[in-house]
């Protein structure tokens, strides 16, 4: 993508105070912008309009050429008169001079301005509580990781991150094969205290036979992350999310947060989507196959009336280091489910093991002595 000269924009005029003119900011769990100066507060008209999927094709075709150019934004804080260049796929920040909210106007931007946001329910010290929850649990840490992380934690920043979901109807058609098993009775020699015995026994077969048939499903709110700054893996885990709190976008729920862009197109997102929903389309091909086992020789899938819509997920994130190494975790912002990475204690593990390696030489020992 071919980057402009900056655009200068003013910062967004509705996040100015209406008692002192200073920045205000969303505050988490509520519907109101707080005034950092003077500390009055601000409601934030809610729009109880349905929350609704777009026509794919028609979203693409009106929006093409928005996702064909890159525009770099020049922020004017109103707080110091600073002017600053936010990365491209940032729509949101603070000042690094006086940290004062930052957020681009959408207004007459080429921006694709989201549908909806899920706004932060869960403050920094919340979410601090669910991070030192997370430790507390994990098996085989080290016993002073919770003391050392605390020392070493960095500040929780929060961040906005873009999605894509999708709505999608399938129609499956496949080939493959459906076993059922079935026992025989096999005639074997075995010795017995120092006897040949003749026995028998019961061994399972399959029989397969040739399966074909289709498949349809209904598939809504598929979850496509459209950033590159965390793991996609990562925030896939973070679900589930209550999407039916979504909100009309409004770009005062960003003040005081960072904010990105998609970094992914609609187009690469569904093609994501796809792949997410193909193990429901494989599951549900070999419950029609039935039988005990399935084979799925090949299949064909055919998507029909596609819906899109573009939203914006909070999350904290933040890192720690244990032992020169950092590790980063992410916070849903709504639930306070915990993703992150995490050190593990050798001494644990080896102890772990030896137990229950004892455990199996006594078991071995026990049925022994009963038979003798």
């Amino acid at each position: 993508m071919p980057a402009e000269s900056p655009q200068i924009s003013e910062v967004n005029s509705l996040l100015k105070c209406k008692s002192c003119g200073a920045s205000t900011h969303f505050l988490p769990g509520s519907n109101k912008l707080q005034c950092d100066h003077c500390g009055s507060e601000e409601e934030i008209d809610t729009n109880a309009a349905p929350v609704i999927s777009l026509d794919y094709e028609q979203y693409i075709t009106e929006n093409k050429a928005l996702y064909q150019t890159a525009v770099l934004h020049a922020v004017k804080c109103s707080g110091c008169g600073s002017e600053t260049i936010l990365e491209q796929s940032v729509t949101a920040d603070k000042c690094p001079f006086c940290a004062s909210p930052l957020v681009v106007s959408t207004t007459n931007q080429a921006m694709v301005k989201p549908h909806y946001i899920l706004p932060f329910k869960i403050d920094t010290k919340t979410a601090v509580g669910y991070f030192n929850n997370w430790l507390k649990r994990l098996w085989f840490a080290p016993s002073d990781l919770a003391k050392r992380v605390n020392a070493n934690i960095s500040a929780l920043k929060g961040v906005y991150m873009p999605f894509w979901t999708y709505d999608t109807d399938t129609v499956t058609q496949y080939q493959g094969q459906r076993g059922d098993h079935y026992y025989v009775t096999e005639t074997y020699t075995t010795t017995v205290n120092g006897q040949q015995q003749t026995q028998t026994r019961q061994v399972r077969k399959t029989r397969w036979s040739y399966a074909s048939g289709t498949v349809s499903g209904k598939y809504r709110n598929v979850l496509v992350p459209s950033s590159k700054s965390l793991p996609e893996n990562t925030l896939l885990e973070l679900e589930p999310w209550d999407l039916q709190m979504l909100s009309s976008f409004d770009e005062r729920y960003l003040s005081g947060f960072r904010s990105e862009n998609f970094q992914t197109t609609p187009q690469i997102g569904l093609d994501t989507a796809k792949r997410l929903i193909q193990p429901e389309i494989l599951n549900d091909i070999r419950n029609d196959i039935g039988g005990d086992e399935q084979r799925i020789d090949s299949s064909s899938t055919n998507y029909h009336n596609i819906g899109i819509k573009y939203i914006m997920l909070p999350v904290w994130v933040s890192a720690y280091s244990y032992n020169n190494k950092v590790y980063q975790f992410t916070v849903n912002a709504r639930t306070g489910e915990v993703i992150g990475k995490r050190p593990y204690s050798a001494i644990k593990i080896t102890l772990f093991v030896l137990m229950i390696l004892a455990i199996i030489t006594l078991i071995i020992l026990y049925f022994s002595n009963q038979q003798a």
